[in-house]
């Protein structure tokens, strides 16, 4: 395997490579929704865009949560067909989030020949994801609207 130093170089060169692939801002924390925001996730196994709803009032969580699933024919019909949604998904540390995620594996942060096919899902699956939340971002962030 790698050493520490050499996993981190890694990191940071496929980062690079990526930003200078696809040059664009995306819009990971800046939802406008404290405690809403996109993430990329990748490993040595698998790479994930995700939607993470972590709110530290678990009301407000599935307020969100709960908008968002109303709206989940429209995601997975019109955006992301292969979304997984998940009302309570636990983190490592213990602590429950909802969180809605499209998930690629047979690759490799490590395998700079699976970097592009990265990329291009990365770009594919969170443009998709964004386009859904700037058309419906007013209806989720209106905590004063019911679903």
């Amino acid at each position: 395997m790698f050493s520490k130093a050499e996993a981190q170089q890694i990191k940071k060169e496929f980062w690079t490579t990526f930003a200078d692939t696809y040059p664009r801002k995306w819009i990971l924390y800046d939802t406008r929704i404290k405690d809403v925001s996109f993430k990329f996730y990748v490993d040595n196994k698998k790479a994930m865009v995700l939607l993470d709803i972590e709110p530290k009032e678990d009301d407000k969580r599935k307020i969100y949560f709960e908008k968002i699933e109303s709206l989940k024919t429209i995601l997975l019909d019109d955006f992301l067909p292969d979304a997984i949604i998940e009302r309570d998904y636990y983190l490592e540390n213990g602590k429950a989030i909802s969180r809605i995620w499209i998930e690629k594996t047979g690759i490799s942060l490590y395998n700079k020949a699976s970097w592009n096919t990265i990329f291009d899902f990365f770009n594919e699956k969170m443009d998709a994801f964004e386009r859904f939340f700037y058309e419906y971002e007013d209806y989720i962030r209106d905590l004063e609207i019911n679903t």
